[in-house]
């Protein structure tokens, strides 16, 4: 299930979910990684085949040298043509995976047939936010679980303490991601999207939580009406709302799929 593609020299990891079903690419937030669609893969069965990538930086694949859109646009391309895929695929991706999914299917329609956005917005700016000062302190490696854990703090334990790795030479841990890498990710993230979000005009779906941090409502309104095709689901929850309503997010996503 879990398999490898060398781009560049990089070991980009996936996890191909199989059955004979059309490809759906489900790409993960920041600080995720592919194995976060596993629910969703079960969820869909055999009508969809589930494609789920740990993107750049992230889980099992290699850091990058940059985090910027292009790079991480190139990678789901190359993964793609990796697996033969020619005809326009579904492509769903949450938070950070949406804006890469918006700017694939901006940049390349030819390969995305199906949009689905889960919470993310086109208006990112440049405040600080709570949610990740503990990258500052963070460590990228240890020799136990619990230095590494008590270093990212109660915030980063509790979206790391699940998927820490262990190291190949067997003298410690080490984080899903590298913090700094986290952070240019973060950074290159800021900026306002609606360009890219405007650009594609497939069938789309906005999955929404109404009490979003990152995604505010009158936002949300705005990417529906001024997107057409854009359909909209509200979810009782905040930004992490796949994860506090899975039944809701797979049935949302779920629902849309058989309708294109």
């Amino acid at each position: 299930m879990r398999h490898e593609l060398k781009i560049d020299d990089r070991t980009l990891s996936y996890r191909d979910f199989g059955g004979p079903g059309r490809p759906l690419l489900a790409l993960h937030g920041g600080m995720s990684e592919g194995a976060a669609f596993t629910g969703l893969a079960q969820a869909l069965g055999d009508a969809w085949r589930v494609i789920a990538p740990d993107q750049r930086g992230h889980g099992d694949s290699d850091r990058a040298p940059d985090y910027r859109r292009e790079g991480y646009v190139a990678d789901a391309v190359a993964l793609l043509d990796h697996l033969g895929v020619g005809a326009p695929a579904a492509v769903l991706g949450y938070s950070l995976g949406g804006l890469n999914a918006q700017y694939l299917a901006a940049g390349h329609p030819d390969r995305v047939g199906a949009l689905i956005v889960v919470d993310t917005t086109v208006e990112i700016h440049p405040a600080a936010s709570e949610w990740f000062d503990f990258l500052r302190g963070a460590r990228y490696t240890a020799p136990t679980q619990e230095e590494l854990l008590a270093a990212a703090g109660p915030l980063g334990a509790q979206i790391v303490a699940q998927a820490l790795r262990p190291l190949p030479d067997g003298t410690g841990w080490r984080l899903p991601f590298h913090p700094q890498d986290q952070l240019d990710s973060i950074e290159a993230c800021r900026g306002d999207h609606w360009d890219a979000w405007l650009a594609s005009d497939c069938p789309a779906l906005l999955v929404h939580g109404t009490r979003s941090q990152a995604l505010t409502r009158e936002v949300a309104d705005a990417m529906v009406s001024r997107r057409p095709g854009t359909s909209y689901a509200p979810l009782d929850g905040d930004h992490f709302v796949p994860f506090q309503d899975p039944q809701g997010f797979h049935g949302a996503v779920a629902t849309f799929l058989a309708g294109l």
